[in-house]
């Protein structure tokens, strides 16, 4: 149906008063009042609800009564200028599109996260969820502006695949099979399957990643991972989206230049494109997210050993509920006091020892440890995993057997390292998590449409 958006209507108002227009959209509140009746309506398209001013005696007596909150409708009117809301609508003629009952959950003006965790099939037509799709959509596109503009190349890696990347174990499994004990051992079960053989949602597509990076030097993928990991932390869920670059000939300072520039690059995109949107969160769920933000775009990260991370946590007058001690990974708490008390910026920790790491990072010289990085951001903790890939066929070998991991099942993965094999380094960012740093959202489980976790599947 022909209607103009609400968001044009803001940004046109000037040419659009003394016009006639339609919009479309939900009635977000409704006042009465003995001649005149308000309701305000939202098409999504904005921040801002655009007011219609009803003259009851030009409507029948069921006006305003029609106009329950969370109906949908078609008005048609004149624009006129505002003081108090820039502009607002004379309604002249209206239609109903969808009525709304009483018992429509959403009827106060603030509700509880919590509470809206509950109805995620209604929540995004809060303000808040509303502002976290807008802020996620223009942190997505970004994304691709970034990538596109350096020179990478955007690749499709598989969502179904036989290998679990990280060899964690933490993965779902892919089948057509019901349950049955009768076979004698997985490869007989699994025989039959659809794919003759055990498969599962993707941890990664970073193993698919490097494949493509040896062929096209630097590319990009993005898309849904998966995580059978039982955790219900405010950080995790079960499906999330990452960013996954791969680029050829590049070492750990390479990678590590890279991703400040993309982080800086996308946080800066989002400031100048949502300021409505950052403003909104910055006055209801944490102060100062502007300034915050703006420091990362205006500061030199800081480039920190993990031994030397190790050692300022001990060091640290706190009590920390973990005792940083080396050879174990950074706990949250020590990932925030680094970035939140002592540098006041993002930090990258850098070589990590190997033991806590995954068997692809590149082994360094002293045995001990691996060049890998994390991202560390206030409020958030780690944000974007990184590393040198080792491009050695016999340490990577030894290193997948340490941790316990088939040969057999990378085959492929290993050939890489035999034919024609180059430096090559990659990294990975959460975009959910970074959507809650962008936007001061202290769960993950509120900065995606449907939050995949523990016996959470609504």
């Amino acid at each position: 149906m022909k209607h103009i958006d609400i968001k044009e209507v803001f940004d046109k108002y000037k040419e659009l008063v003394g016009k006639q227009i339609t919009v479309c959209g939900w009635v977000r509140t409704a006042r009465d009042s003995k001649n005149v009746a308000f309701i305000e309506v939202s098409d999504g398209t904005c921040l801002k609800n655009l007011q219609t001013v009803i003259d009851k005696s030009r409507f029948d007596d069921k006006v305003p009564t029609v106009f329950s909150v969370g109906c949908s409708v078609k008005l048609t009117g004149v624009l006129a200028e505002s003081p108090q809301n820039v502009c607002e609508l004379q309604l002249d003629s209206y239609q109903i599109l969808g009525e709304c009952p009483a018992d429509y959950p959403l009827q106060k003006k603030r509700h509880s996260l919590e509470f809206l965790r509950t109805i995620p099939h209604l929540r995004v037509r809060t303000n808040t969820y509303m502002n976290v799709q807008r802020v996620r959509s223009a942190l997505s596109y970004a994304t691709h502006v970034y990538f596109q503009s350096n020179g990478f190349t955007y690749v499709h890696t598989p969502i179904i695949t036989g290998s679990d990347c990280e060899g964690a174990g933490e993965v779902f499994n892919v089948t057509t099979k019901h349950w049955n004990d009768t076979a004698a051992n997985e490869q007989e079960y699994y025989a039959d399957d659809f794919f003759g053989r055990r498969a599962y949602l993707t941890v990664s597509g970073q193993l698919e990643g490097e494949v493509a990076a040896m062929a096209l030097g630097k590319i990009y993928t993005f898309g849904p991972t998966f995580r059978a990991e039982n955790s219900n932390t405010s950080r995790h869920v079960a499906e999330f989206w990452q960013v996954e670059p791969e680029v050829a000939f590049a070492e750990l300072p390479d990678i590590i230049e890279i991703v400040e520039s993309y982080v800086k690059f996308i946080v800066g995109y989002v400031l100048e494109h949502c300021p409505a949107e950052l403003d909104f969160f910055e006055r209801f769920y944490e102060k100062g997210l502007t300034d915050k933000l703006r420091n990362v775009v205006q500061s030199k990260f800081v480039v920190l050993d993990y031994s030397d991370a190790v050692e300022q946590l001990r060091q640290a007058n706190v009590q920390f509920v973990y005792q940083p001690k080396w050879g174990a990974e950074l706990q949250s708490e020590h990932e925030r006091y680094l970035t939140e008390q002592v540098y006041k910026k993002p930090v990258f920790v850098t070589n990590y020892p190997k033991d806590v790491k995954a068997f692809y990072m590149k082994q360094n010289p002293d045995g001990k440890t691996v060049a890998a990085t994390d991202l560390l951001v206030p409020g958030i903790g780690e944000i974007v995993g990184c590393s040198e890939r080792e491009t050695d066929y016999d340490k990577l070998v030894q290193a997948m057997c340490s941790k316990g991991i088939t040969v057999e099942g990378y085959k492929q993965y290993l050939d890489l390292r035999r034919y024609g094999s180059v430096p090559h380094s990659g990294f990975g960012m959460g975009l959910d998590r970074m959507v809650m740093y962008l936007t001061g959202m202290s769960n993950i489980r509120d900065v995606l449409l449907y939050p995949r976790a523990p016996k959470e599947l609504k």
